[in-house]
């Protein structure tokens, strides 16, 4: 899997992941449960992962929808 985004906006990355799952691209969320360790302050970025197959095709739809990948 290669890193489409990092964000600090859960609810860009909750948009993203809507959007490629409407193309039926495979994505993998990492980072989610870091609020545990810092205390619920949104200062560590969330990651959105997606297969190497889709990363062109995914790159695409964030694009045409002005989502910034923060890469």
């Amino acid at each position: 899997m290669i890193e489409l985004m990092r964000s600090t906006d859960p609810t860009m990355i909750a948009f993203a992941t809507a959007m490629l799952q409407g193309e039926d691209i495979t994505t993998f969320p990492l980072d989610v449960h870091m609020s545990v360790l810092e205390g619920s302050s949104g200062f560590l970025p969330r990651r959105l992962m997606v297969l190497e197959r889709d990363l062109w095709r995914a790159r695409i739809v964030l694009a045409d929808n002005d989502i910034p990948t923060g890469l």
